[in-house]
């Protein structure tokens, strides 16, 4: 690969990573698609919690109970976001996992904060029929920051979705001619082309 498309494959990463990390990043809510079980498309804004370039990973959090999470475990996904500040359009492809128990779901529930574990407090599965609008927290915790110990029965309804990236399709676009690189994960390591925008 040339030394132009490393540079821009480390630009994506990097772009991803702030994603990851700041909230008020462009890539911290990309759109997630995915196959419905009825075979037609289905899409969904998740938000990024992190970008691993070592392992080509991003990371999501859902409720467990979601039926999201049946649609997307074992799933070909595409993941599309855009960057207005840098005017870079980025489309990953590849396979995601969710994953409910063990070490490092643990430390990420312990790393999250209080208030956005609450979340998971949710008496019924995202998606359940209402008669009125509500958030579906128990009332108890409406409008609060629970305790710790409120918080216990909450880690059994948190999973990450891990996206396996196998494909990064980068698109520059600007006035004196828009830019399109492909890169694929190959056996040990990423591969570059360039492409017609």
């Amino acid at each position: 690969m040339d030394d132009a498309l490393a540079e821009i494959l480390d630009s994506g990463w990097r772009l991803l990573g702030r994603g990851g990390a700041d909230r008020r990043s462009p890539l911290h809510t990309p759109v997630v698609a995915s196959t419905a079980a009825d075979g037609g498309p289905d899409a969904r804004v998740m938000v990024l919690r992190a970008a691993d370039r070592g392992a080509a990973t991003l990371r999501f959090h859902t409720d467990a109970r979601s039926p999201k999470c049946a649609a997307l475990d074992g799933a070909a996904v595409a993941v599309l976001g855009y960057h207005p500040g840098e005017a870079v359009q980025l489309r990953l492809r590849g396979h995601a996992r969710v994953v409910r128990t063990g070490a490092e779901v643990d430390r990420i529930w312990a790393q999250s904060t209080p208030f956005a574990r609450r979340c998971y407090l949710v008496e019924n599965a995202p998606g359940t029929a209402l008669a009125a609008p509500a958030s579906g927290l128990p009332a108890w915790v409406e409008g609060r920051k629970p305790e710790e110990a409120d918080l216990v029965p909450a880690r059994a309804n948190f999973a990450l979705v891990l996206v396996d990236v196998m494909q990064i399709d980068w698109l520059h676009l600007a006035q004196d001619g828009h830019r399109r690189a492909v890169f694929t994960l190959g056996e040990a390591s990423w591969c570059g082309e360039w492409r017609v925008p």
